[in-house]
């Protein structure tokens, strides 16, 4: 390789660094900004009670995001989340319910998030369905199911210990958090210290490339669906802990606010780009945001219309980086 070339590929990656850096900043000034917002306007807002509740609150949608960030890196989308937290969630407490041991119920649980994740990876790589039909479509299904199972009905009867993953807490700060900064710890060394975090980023960034490279891509993508199930299937855990229930209606339209978050943090919908801090920063904004909105009695339905504009804003912001790329 040239001097002059090693020059390009050096200035290249300062200007990547840069507006990654550029993008976390904004991102975190925005969080000072809401958090000083809410601050003003309501004194129950920077209480201790309160700023544990927002770290227990975000700690569900933190986990999905991790998963849904390797998905979006890959320009795929994984819309079934949400009904697969609810369908392990009912899993779970179903075995359990019936004399399962606790343990065993939470293993088969986990497998069963990790089997919907690899049925979405089959039917995307092996039947060629786009990501958006068949997670759709999965999200259906597995929500049917659950109800199905259940009869629409909550699932009760396991072992009080089970709440432990859902409300207890260790040295004073809550299991779910806890729970969340190991999967985003364990993410972050598959992104960023493994060649599978590599071979991510190449296949959001060009798949045909990446195929022509050497990169299974159909592995990969069997395998970033099935982590993503598994997220989801930790999710159904701390919410059969937090519920004391299995609800098979339980967070439905949820995985809309677990891609706003991810994107908002800096992830391209259209693959390749992004940084797991971002989506952090993305999650904790969301989190705050949606607690300090219920603080000030704002409305549900409102929540909704700024949820979905936040949404839109974050997409646009991507789509208009990206052409400007082009």
């Amino acid at each position: 390789m040239s001097v002059s070339s090693q020059t390009v590929e050096k200035t290249q990656e300062k200007k990547g660094f840069q507006v990654k850096f550029n993008q976390e900043v904004i991102l975190l000034l925005v969080l000072v900004g809401i958090v000083a917002f809410f601050a003003i306007m309501s004194d129950a807002f920077l209480t201790t009670n309160n700023m544990v509740n927002i770290i227990r609150q975000i700690a569900m949608l933190g986990i999905i995001a991790a998963g849904m960030t390797m998905v979006l890196l890959i320009g795929g989308i994984d819309l079934s989340v949400a009904s697969n937290v609810a369908f392990t969630s009912v899993l779970m407490g179903l075995l359990m319910s019936t004399g399962v041991d606790p343990v065993l119920a939470i293993i088969i649980g986990i497998l069963g998030g990790v089997a919907v994740g690899a049925l979405n990876g089959l039917i995307i790589t092996k039947v060629g369905i786009p990501a958006l039909i068949t997670t759709l479509g999965m999200l259906t299904i597995i929500r049917g199911v659950s109800f199905v199972t259940t009869g629409g009905y909550p699932v009760f009867g396991f072992p009080d210990g089970v709440r432990w993953f859902g409300t207890g807490y260790v040295l004073g700060i809550p299991v779910p958090a806890i729970i969340m900064m190991v999967v985003f710890g364990a993410v972050y060394v598959l992104l960023y210290k493994t060649y599978l975090g590599r071979h991510i980023y190449a296949l959001g960034g060009n798949q045909e490339a990446a195929r022509l490279s050497g990169i299974n891509t159909k592995k990969i993508q069997m395998m970033v669906y099935m982590i993503s199930g598994f997220c989801s299937s930790i999710a159904g855990l701390i919410l059969l802990g937090r519920l004391n229930s299995g609800q098979p209606n339980a967070l439905q339209g949820f995985e809309l606010e677990v891609v706003t978050a991810v994107v908002l943090g800096g992830v391209s919908i259209f693959g390749g780009q992004g940084r797991l801090i971002g989506v952090f920063l993305g999650v904790v904004i969301l989190g705050v945001l949606s607690n300090g909105l219920v603080i000030l009695n704002v409305g549900e339905f409102f929540q909704m219309v700024i949820s979905g504009t936040v949404l839109l804003v974050a997409v646009g912001i991507d789509r208009v980086y990206n052409r400007k790329k082009k």
